[in-house]
């Protein structure tokens, strides 16, 4: 029986541990998509607890402490901090096989040297030694970036952000990591949302100074607040959808659409199909034009839970996986890239694990270029409900049966939390773990520096080159 958690932890044979250890362990963290808020950067904030810390806009944990039947005022807030870390720790040890079990432990042992579980008979203990450590003065969220050696982080940002917080980070010469903004024009192009004729004809129309009445006066602005971006150190955006549009329509009618939206008329599935397909492709033009990468995360249903939504808001957990067939409406927008030769690189993200053999196959259909580009379109890594051991483990072998896995461009975090790092360790991990055994079954030549280049390249490398860091 093997130790909980061990210096081998996930690495089942000689060869993965050799890989591990000389390959790709000590290489450094470029976290390529995250929602980390740039102003606690800038301000180099400080914790007070290991709660705020940890739990403090984490709807992973939340919904876990919920279905451990625990009452709200323990999961967003209400019951002071101290008790709220202990129901997180009475939750603890029901979690088996939940990746919470595994980062809660590899961040306990990372940031605070604590390597026994957390559970409900300990939680004093840990609470205090955790605290300590928190208090210490030497544990502000640049502390916590620089020890875990991030060279470089994309946080996403709408486009009417005045990026201050990244301009100030970045003329602090005392600081090295580059944190840079990610468009997310999520708010402008989900037409059927609520709020979106404000947010036009408000926070975006002043952004760019301009007064957004047509389609013309909003492609002007997006324009300009992507040049903008591009001004101050962005190389790629991010869209989150619930599906792929694909509904092909001229400007004058995307135009007529636009304004039925503006004044306030409701508009039909079709139609705000129309209005995003015609949007999407105008942003890959100008992320063309800028050598950005262009990701979509798509698969998702929010807010499903109702009351819960009406009382505490977006984003506290009560979101879902889709069926949504994608694959169809993928295909055509993205021919629509190329045939107006606009295809920018991508990285495509499915929340639904039933999508990611088709993913491959489709960026397969796009990865010719002139410029010798690796693997321009990319499935990205396993993500939100799929971040687990088992679903990195898939994402890797559909990624290597159907595509060409050395040319990956690895994991990201995508969390709130400065503690997350450790989630580049937990995929390093299994990625030396399954190059190791494909090697050690002999399905791939005893070549530990190529296994080795592939494994490194994964890590880091790769990364660094297709986003141009």
């Amino acid at each position: 029986m093997r130790k909980f958690m061990d210096d081998d932890f996930l690495l089942s044979t000689p060869t993965a541990v050799e890989l591990y250890e000389k390959y790709s362990k000590d290489l450094p963290i470029i976290d390529y998509h995250c929602h980390i808020n740039p102003k606690e950067i800038a301000e180099n904030i400080s914790f007070s607890n290991i709660t705020e810390a940890w739990l403090y806009g984490d709807h992973y944990k939340w919904r876990a402490i919920r279905a451990c039947g625990f009452e709200e005022k323990y999961v967003t807030g209400g019951a002071d901090d101290h008790e709220r870390f202990k129901a997180w720790a009475a939750s603890m040890p029901s979690l088996i096989g939940n990746p919470l079990y595994h980062w809660t432990h590899l961040e306990l042992k990372k940031y605070f040297g604590i390597s026994e579980p957390l559970s409900e008979k300990n939680c004093e203990k840990i609470w205090e030694e955790c605290n300590k450590v928190i208090t210490s003065g030497k544990f502000t969220v640049r502390d916590i970036i620089k020890m875990s050696g991030v060279e470089a982080i994309c946080t996403t940002d709408d486009p009417a952000d005045d990026l201050r917080y990244h301009k100030i980070i970045a003329q602090d010469e005392s600081f090295d990591t580059k944190v840079l903004p990610a468009f997310r024009p999520d708010k402008g192009v989900n037409i059927e949302n609520p709020g979106f004729a404000e947010y036009i004809k408000g926070a975006l129309s002043e952004s760019a100074g301009i007064d957004i009445c047509d389609l013309d006066s909003l492609l002007a602005a997006y324009s300009l607040r992507i040049e903008y971006f591009a001004q101050n150190g962005c190389l790629t955006s991010d869209h989150g959808m619930g599906y792929i549009p694909y509904a092909y329509a001229e400007s004058d009618e995307v135009d007529a659409i636009l304004k039925k939206a503006l004044s306030g008329e409701t508009l039909s599935a079709l139609e705000c199909d129309k209005y995003k397909t015609y949007m999407l492709t105008f942003f890959a033009k100008e992320f063309t034009k800028r050598d950005f990468v262009m990701q979509i995360h798509y698969g998702v249903i929010r807010n499903n839970n109702t009351r819960s939504f009406e009382a505490l808001g977006p984003d506290t957990g009560f979101d879902t996986i889709a069926g949504y067939e994608c694959t169809t409406n993928a295909l055509r927008l993205l021919d629509e890239f190329e045939k107006n030769e606009i295809l920018p690189k991508m990285v495509i993200y499915s929340l639904n694990p039933c999508d990611n053999a088709a993913i491959d196959a489709l960026c397969g259909c796009f990865q010719g270029n002139s410029k010798g580009i690796r693997s321009k379109i990319q499935h990205g890594s396993a993500w939100w409900f799929n971040d687990h051991l088992e679903g990195m483990r898939d994402q890797l072998k559909t990624y290597a049966s159907e595509g060409v896995l050395a040319n990956f461009v690895g994991m990201l975090t995508d969390s709130r939390s400065f503690l997350s790092y450790t989630r580049h360790d937990y995929f390093r991990r299994i990625l030396c773990d399954y190059v190791g055994g494909l090697i050690e079954r002999g399905e791939y030549p005893c070549d530990m520096e190529q296994a080795g280049k592939i494994v490194s390249d994964i890590s880091y490398y790769n990364t660094k080159n297709f986003f141009g860091f």
